[in-house]
């Protein structure tokens, strides 16, 4: 976690300007400096922040994603290396994941926290806004059900899977089928069917269906976003030949590799 001290009320105190602002830059300033947690700690007073005033900005939304998905993965991805590895003693190696684990509960309930107690509640929160968050929160849900213990399992299932599909729903009214948003969330929530839910038809029924509809409307798509929408159906078709080549199918280890966030 973060070692990085700041008194955060005496600092609202004594700017003499906008402190959302502030905070803001000092997020850029960790993103570029590869600090991550101090970032998620910036971005979480940005939206404090947001909560009697306007809603989250495009860019503030993207910074706020990058801060939990880097301080995360790079703790899944370690959690993930650790639970494989037979070199070392039992005890030491699951008091390790356990530090692990800690850091990532505290880390998803913290991003979680604010989404559902102040983001998705929003009053101004757009519709583009609703997919964003709603996809956030079904996707740390999703990450807390990775390493859980069976009595929290199924909250973090229902609650996964309930908020891929709202975000589905509304993306589906709003957005064509080669919007990078709309494809990342079908990409993430057919990941959450197959590897949290164990629903594997569906998942693999959802992320073709994702497929096929955009790579009809590809050329309707400006340039920037048709290489992302390129990337993730790739993506896509990655996910249906790994889950397609063997039964039963073998673990899909969910890396950047496999999965984009937005």
């Amino acid at each position: 976690m973060s070692y990085f001290k700041l008194d955060i009320e005496r600092f609202k105190q004594r700017s003499d300007k906008n402190f959302r602002t502030q905070f803001l830059g000092l997020a850029h300033l960790a993103e570029m400096s590869y600090r991550f947690d101090d970032m998620c700690l910036f971005m979480r007073e940005v939206v404090l922040a947001a909560a009697d005033g306007p809603d989250l900005t495009h860019d503030e939304r993207n910074l706020l994603s990058v801060a939990y998905k880097n301080a995360v993965g790079a703790r899944r991805a370690a959690w993930r290396a650790i639970s494989i590895d037979d070199q070392y003693p039992a005890s030491a190696t699951m008091a390790f994941a356990q530090k692990i684990e800690d850091e990532l509960q505290a880390l998803c309930s913290g991003i979680l926290d604010l989404l559902e107690r102040i983001l998705i509640k929003h009053p101004l929160c757009t519709e583009d806004a609703m997919v964003f968050y709603r996809k956030m929160a079904g996707d740390y849900y999703r990450y807390l059900a990775e390493f859980s213990l069976e009595e929290d399992l199924s909250l973090y299932q229902d609650k996964s899977s309930q908020y891929y599909r709202e975000a589905m729903e509304i993306a589906v009214k709003i957005m064509t089928p080669s919007d990078p948003i709309r494809l990342g969330l079908a990409l993430n929530y057919s990941v959450c069917l197959y590897e949290i839910m164990k629903r594997r038809e569906e998942a693999c029924a959802l992320a073709k269906r994702a497929y096929d509809e955009a790579l009809l409307k590809m050329n309707d798509s400006d340039q920037h976003q048709y290489k992302d929408a390129k990337l993730i159906l790739n993506l896509l078709r990655d996910n249906l030949s790994l889950w397609n080549q063997s039964s039963p199918a073998p673990h899909l280890n969910d890396s950047p590799n496999r999965e984009r966030e937005r």
